[in-house]
């Protein structure tokens, strides 16, 4: 009702927030309406949250030039949510041209105000070098910002920095802080990365009970590298009873979606018959697509069935092929493949 009155006397700001309260409820056409009377006004934080629908298409056709204008004026009223969002059309070229640098003249802006979604996007841009040139230890110094304020993505990417040792000294203890802040807020990244810490021991006592419990999470969530992690947990009997139906199960999601090491491990579990009847034609389908992907041992094993003519016509040739890729990637038995072939000769 307050909302309503002060909306209804011409205010700017409860205008705003009674388009708010509409947006909440789903009635994005009412939110439109309230926001177009406080844009008129002239109002930063309408101008960015009717940009946003026009965004999204939400009560309104969707219309990435629409929002670039209207991220544009709230942004040069310094609204940093808006100049946020103007850098992320910037820097994924949606209603304007690409351009990284312009992505991160905004992102810097609103990051120097404390945003903390400018402060990850800021860093991610220093960390792979758009826009700017590429210099770990600002992606660290921006992730840890916005990772302070909360930020999931940034959390869980300050861990990775801490695990590879990338802008700052390795330091696994401080990647299992940062991924489990990222993992209790219900990140599938620092999910699974933590898993794979107490998968390994790095950083946490090894425990491949709860290195399970995380990857379960994140693949659950629909994680692909996760859903493998976890199939790779019930192959060898990690943490839960071997199950290899389980394994499969998981190496299928993985494999699916994508993944190669599933597409490989998925693979395996044909050519051997662990969870699923032998099939060799199922096992080449499966290495063929890890090995286009460049999986080293998923070449490896692919060029066996093609020597050996399992699933495949035998041909020699095709098997050196996959061989030597695999050799070029340090594959030892791949190299040792190509020797005793060539003696064959």
């Amino acid at each position: 009702k307050w909302y309503k009155k002060t909306a209804d006397k011409g205010y700017a700001r409860g205008q705003c927030n009674l388009g708010q309260l509409y947006q909440s409820r789903g009635d994005y056409e009412a939110a439109v309406k309230w926001y177009k009377k406080a844009v008129d006004k002239g109002y930063a934080r309408a101008q960015f949250n009717l940009g946003y629908l026009y965004d999204h298409g939400k009560g309104v056709k969707q219309d990435y030039t629409k929002a670039v204008k209207l991220y544009r004026k709230s942004a040069l009223r310094r609204y940093t949510f808006g100049q946020n969002n103007l850098g992320v059309m910037y820097e994924k070229g949606k209603g304007v041209t690409q351009n990284y640098e312009e992505a991160a003249k905004w992102y810097q802006k609103a990051a120097n105000r404390g945003n903390s979604l400018a402060q990850y996007n800021l860093g991610y841009l220093y960390d792979h070098g758009n826009g700017v040139k590429q210099d770990y230890k600002e992606a660290v110094k921006w992730y840890r910002k916005a990772a302070s304020r909360g930020n999931v993505l940034a959390q869980n990417n300050l861990g990775t920095m801490y695990e590879k040792g990338t802008g700052v000294t390795q330091n696994y203890l401080e990647a299992a802080k940062w991924y489990r802040k990222a993992a209790n807020q219900g990140n599938m990244f620092g999910q699974n990365n933590l898993g794979y810490l107490y998968d390994l021991g790095l950083g946490v006592a090894k425990n491949p009970i709860e290195a399970v419990k995380w990857y379960r999470k994140a693949a659950l969530k629909g994680y692909a590298l996760a859903q493998n992690n976890l199939g790779t947990m019930y192959d060898n009997g990690e943490g839960v009873a071997k199950n290899y139906e389980e394994a499969v199960k998981w190496y299928r999601k993985a494999a699916n979606q994508g993944n190669r090491l599933g597409q490989n491990n998925l693979g395996t579990m044909y050519e051997y018959g662990d969870g699923v009847e032998i099939d060799y034609q199922e096992a080449a389908k499966w290495y063929q697509k890890a090995a286009k992907q460049g999986h080293a041992t998923g070449q490896y094993n692919l060029a066996k069935l093609y020597e050996y003519g399992k699933g495949v016509d035998k041909d020699m040739a095709t098997a050196k092929k996959w061989y030597q890729k695999a050799c070029q990637q340090n594959k030892a038995k791949a190299c040792e493949a190509l020797k005793r072939l060539d003696k064959n000769d």
